[in-house]
């Protein structure tokens, strides 16, 4: 067994990975960039060494020499299934913790793993796969594939670039767009197109497999909850298969990694009708551990980590196919930056605390810490959270009661909306397929802004102004005659905004919200009494925002300082009540890929005018009414969150409302 590993990656991965190695009795290094110096994985590991970049080879494994890690780890993501990387590592005497390059090689380029494994008699989706084909001949061969279809980069994963296209008038612009994420996202912008396969389930086969030829399959994991092409949800063994299935489909895996000579965990994905569960298709063999692994380790007792390791140290399985029982039913969901409400775009800041979960059954892998940078350079994924239950509902169960025990604050997540996905009957049911979440989404209503989160936003600040020591500062309304509301204005979006009320101290007030009714508040033993009501809040702050949790929903309250009102102020005398913001404003943190107008251009309503992105995903930016535009930034520039980017000069005489 090795002594010393080094981890070439990031996050709650980078955490997992170290935990093992310090259960072995192994020494880790960790590789951080600036942004991470003070990062969780950094202070769990033995020693760190600072990179410029987690994609520079050179650096990684310069690290390793220095340190004298005689493995290198590359977890997921990032240089895991780059078999350059390997290649550097073995000329430099050090072990890569995965596959050989021929199954890199193979696995990586979906076009030629699927026409590999097809040749070892596995199903695979009807569709056109041939290396270097351009959009004109894509074109082409679309109406032989057929429509609905799904445009896919032969390299990387994740969904990225993966685009649903219905009718032959999307396909030109959605192969430039797949182009573009593809090549930003892998360095190669290959592309193919298979039939896009109606009510799929999404089914995967954790495999083993030591340099002696022996290929074990570790059950399925059903990961049909996506959004977008990315899994939310993820768990094992799936409701679908009965156990004839499952032996088919987990033998059809093992030949997938024979037909490449694998050695180590991977994983290989199909899709299963729903309609007819006996039938599968291969995806894909993802060449490293994936995200979701911990399912399957859940009901297994298998820690793969430690398996890779002692694969890759040369060591031979010890377990039998007969070994390998499941027990009980395994849940995980990925807790994103994201913001739901503002549809699910990435979300950056600053963490500024954090509560996790903890009892039977519960696991949670993350690289979360208060003072956490959450930027937009990175995945925006922070964590997972995992239960384990002797039956699906029991799994269902705590997962719910760990979600509502998890707090974040300081930065947007999609903590209300796995709540609130995992309590969908249909989710309940086990009634999966991957466009369930697309289908659903419409009857979900988010928290937002309430009057529980202001009352306790404006009694928060009241306290605070309260504490000040100084009988002059403190918030009491005293005067002669009756006592005087203190006013606290909180924003409640870019134009929006609502005043709070208090009367009397922090434990027994009087609160009014905007012109409605007295309601009694106060911070009591319990948490916030308000209008006859206990609710157990987590509350933080950080500059102007004051962030309120309860069941682990969390909401963003702006206070406006007096500044901030007379420029709201301003901004709305600049145009006419109920007339169409003119600025079009940044929906999120992140880089501008593409400008598609100039100043001066006219533009109608709805039209594309610029592409961000953040975390890995684009957005276009569309035009809010018609009229001359306005440019104000350049592909390669940083924006901020709500940045005005472009603003529209009506046509004069027009007239539009919102």
């Amino acid at each position: 067994m090795f002594t010393t590993v080094l981890v070439a990656n990031r996050g709650e991965i980078a955490c997992r990975v170290i935990g093992t190695l310090r259960r072995l009795g192994i020494r880790s290094i960790a590789v951080y960039s600036e942004v991470d110096r003070h990062a969780k994985h950094v202070t769990m590991a033995d020693a760190a060494v600072r990179i410029e970049n987690y994609l520079d080879s050179a650096a990684i494994v310069g690290a390793a020499r220095r340190t004298g890690a005689e493995a290198i780890h590359p977890g997921y993501g990032f240089l895991s299934e780059n078999a350059d990387f390997a290649r550097e590592c073995a000329t430099a005497g050090i072990v890569f913790i995965g596959p050989g390059t021929r199954a890199l090689e193979t696995m990586g380029d979906k076009i030629r793993a699927k026409n590999e494994v097809a040749r070892h008699g596995v199903p695979v989706i009807p569709g056109i796969a041939e290396p270097g084909l351009s959009d004109e001949q894509l074109i082409d061969a679309a109406e032989s594939v057929g429509y609905p279809l799904l445009i896919k980069p032969s390299a990387g994963g994740g969904g990225k670039g993966m685009t649903v296209v219905e009718h032959e008038s999307e396909l030109a612009g959605a192969l430039a767009a797949s182009r573009r994420v593809a090549r930003a996202g892998f360095g190669d912008d290959t592309l193919f197109l298979e039939r896009l396969v109606s009510m799929p389930r999404h089914i995967e086969v954790q495999v083993l497999a030591d340099a002696y030829g022996t290929v074990l399959y570790l059950g399925e994991r059903e990961c049909s909850l996506q959004r977008r092409h990315q899994k939310i949800v993820e768990e094992a063994p799936s409701v679908l298969l009965d156990e004839v299935t499952r032996a088919r489909i987990g033998e059809a895996a093992c030949e997938v990694a024979r037909s490449v000579q694998y050695t180590g965990a991977g994983t290989v994905e199909f899709l299963v009708s729903n309609d007819a569960p006996d039938e599968f298709y291969f995806m894909e063999m993802n060449t490293r551990l994936q995200v979701e692994h911990p399912v399957t380790e859940m009901v297994t007792g298998v820690d793969l980590v430690e398996w890779q390791l002692r694969i890759s140290a040369g060591e031979p399985l010890t377990l039998e196919q007969h070994d390998i029982v499941l027990h009980g039913h395994a849940i995980e969901v990925r807790l994103y930056a994201e913001n739901p409400a503002r549809g699910f775009l990435p979300a950056t800041g600053t963490v500024i605390a954090v509560e996790e979960p903890s009892g039977e059954g519960v696991r949670v892998d993350s690289a979360l810490i208060d003072g956490l940078e959450v930027t937009s350079h990175y995945d925006p994924m922070l964590g997972k959270v995992i239960a384990w239950g002797r039956d699906r509902g029991q799994a269902l169960a705590r997962l719910d009661t760990a979600l509502a025990a998890t707090t974040v604050l300081g930065v947007h997540t999609n903590l209300e909306f796995l709540r609130a996905l995992i309590a969908d009957p249909e989710v309940r049911a086990g009634h999966l397929d991957t466009g369930l979440i697309e289908r659903m989404l419409g009857g979900i209503r988010f928290r937002g802004v309430d009057d529980v989160a202001l009352a306790a936003a404006a009694l928060h600040v009241h306290a605070q102004r309260w504490r000040d020591g100084s009988p002059w500062k403190q918030p009491t309304g005293w005067r002669v005659g009756e006592h005087r509301a203190n006013r606290y204005s909180f924003a409640l979006g870019v134009a929006e905004s609502v005043e709070v009320f208090v009367t009397g101290s922090p434990d027994r007030a009087v609160v009014r919200i905007g012109d409605g009714p007295e309601l009694p508040a106060g911070f009591g033993g319990g948490g916030l009494e308000f209008d006859g009501g206990v609710h157990a809040l987590k509350i933080a702050q950080a500059g102007d925002s004051i962030w309120v949790s309860e069941h682990g929903i969390a909401c963003e309250v702006v206070l406006r300082d007096r500044a901030r009102q007379l420029a709201d102020h301003r901004a709305t005398l600049s145009r006419p009540e109920g007339a169409v913001d003119p600025d079009v404003r940044a929906p999120m943190p992140g880089t501008v890929v593409a400008v598609n107008v100039s100043t001066g251009d006219t533009v109608e309503a709805g039209q594309v005018l610029l592409t961000v992105e953040a975390m890995k995903m684009e957005h276009k930016m569309l035009a809010s009414l018609a009229g001359v535009v306005t440019i104000t930034i350049h592909p390669g520039d940083l924006v901020r969150l709500d940045q005005v980017v472009a603003r529209i000069e009506p046509h004069e005489g027009a007239h539009h409302e919102q």
